[in-house]
């Protein structure tokens, strides 16, 4: 039997060198691209929803390895995004509905792809399948995984680092540190070193980039148990993240994954953005046309039952007094006509 541990599983050197996606014929550049628009969407969905880093950075975390055992060809971006989001909320005691988070990962996407940031319909075909795929790869990160959610971060050792070298007072660097250990979340970082070596490197880079002196003697990273070449390669993941630019048009459904293998999907994306506008456009001119006719209505009925209200009360006491016959046949003969403007004077739709 195998022994427990609580430290982070790590891809094997074949795994990293050839992914079940790579295999299968995407190259190793679109691939990164592909898991970093995923990791934005996870990250950009949890700040709207208000979820703690700790759940954003999880929910990564397990996309990063889900991804080492399994193809997006085979399971599709979308439904990986919603599933890891959800599994990772379950975690880490910060549950949400599931209807929260489709619709929130929904609108990222529009936003992201210029639609109209129209929230998805509870009811609707569309709403059922965005469900159905989160059920879907949830399921599929348990089993690929082996249940084995657990997930070790490296934002306490960076904290303690920090102190230990007493660069809390610095002005940048803490800051600087926090933003690349953020920042690694979208590349196979956390899936390659351990938590240690992550904070390390988010540590060197830091400090080289603020110009800040750290120990030398003795070497400052072994006394934090991290090998001087795995925090440069950290460092170096850093600095290619940051000169590589991601588009936000990624396939996000086996659908789209042909559409782009066919090289039509920006022209898609492009068709389905001016119909949603369209449609919208048309929406609200049908609800602004109906807003018209609705107080056109209210503003006739209210003025006729004033009419009648006016005509039917009498000026003074003694007035009413010498008419009390004429204003009884009246009331009579207005008796339907004033409880039908009266009463009913306006009738929202």
């Amino acid at each position: 039997m195998g022994r427990l541990s609580l430290r982070n599983p790590l891809a094997t050197p074949k795994q990293i060198a050839e992914s079940p996606s790579q295999r299968q014929g995407m190259s190793a550049k679109y691939e990164a691209s592909m898991r970093s628009y995923g990791c934005h969407l996870i990250q950009a969905s949890g700040t709207i929803l208000c979820l703690p880093q700790l759940v954003m950075a999880t929910a990564q975390v397990l996309l990063q390895r889900f991804y080492y055992l399994a193809s997006i060809q085979d399971f599709p971006l979308r439904g990986i995004v919603l599933g890891t989001l959800f599994l990772a909320c379950k975690t880490e005691e910060n549950p949400q509905t599931i209807r929260n988070i489709i619709n929130v990962v929904d609108i990222v996407v529009k936003r992201d792809r210029g639609y109209p940031e129209v929230v998805t319909d509870g009811y609707d075909s569309e709403y059922y399948e965005l469900k159905n795929e989160m059920v879907i790869g949830e399921m599929q990160v348990l089993r690929r995984l082996a249940f084995n959610v657990q997930v070790e971060l490296p934002y306490g050792l960076l904290a303690n680092y920090l102190r230990s070298l007493e660069l809390t007072d610095q002005e940048r660097v803490p800051q600087l540190a926090w933003n690349y250990v953020n920042d690694l979340l979208r590349t196979p970082v956390y899936v390659c070193f351990q938590p240690e070596t992550i904070a390390c490197g988010a540590i060197f880079l830091a400090a080289r980039e603020c110009r800040v002196g750290l120990p030398t003697s003795p070497p400052w990273w072994a006394v934090f148990d991290a090998n001087a070449e795995d925090v440069v390669q950290v460092a170096k993941a850093i600095r290619a993240l940051q000169a590589r630019k991601v588009p936000h048009i990624m396939p996000l459904s086996a659908r789209e994954l042909k559409m782009h293998g066919e090289g039509v999907l920006d022209e898609h994306v492009a068709q389905m953005r001016k119909e949603m506008r369209d449609k919208l456009d048309a929406e609200m001119k049908f609800a602004s046309q109906e807003k018209n006719v609705d107080e056109g209505d209210g503003g006739g009925k209210r003025s006729q039952a004033e009419h009648v209200d006016d005509g039917a009360r009498p000026k003074s006491r003694r007035g009413a007094r010498d008419s009390t016959s004429r204003d009884h046949n009246r009331r009579r003969h207005t008796s339907s006509r004033s409880r039908d403007t009266r009463h009913s004077s306006y009738r929202p739709h």
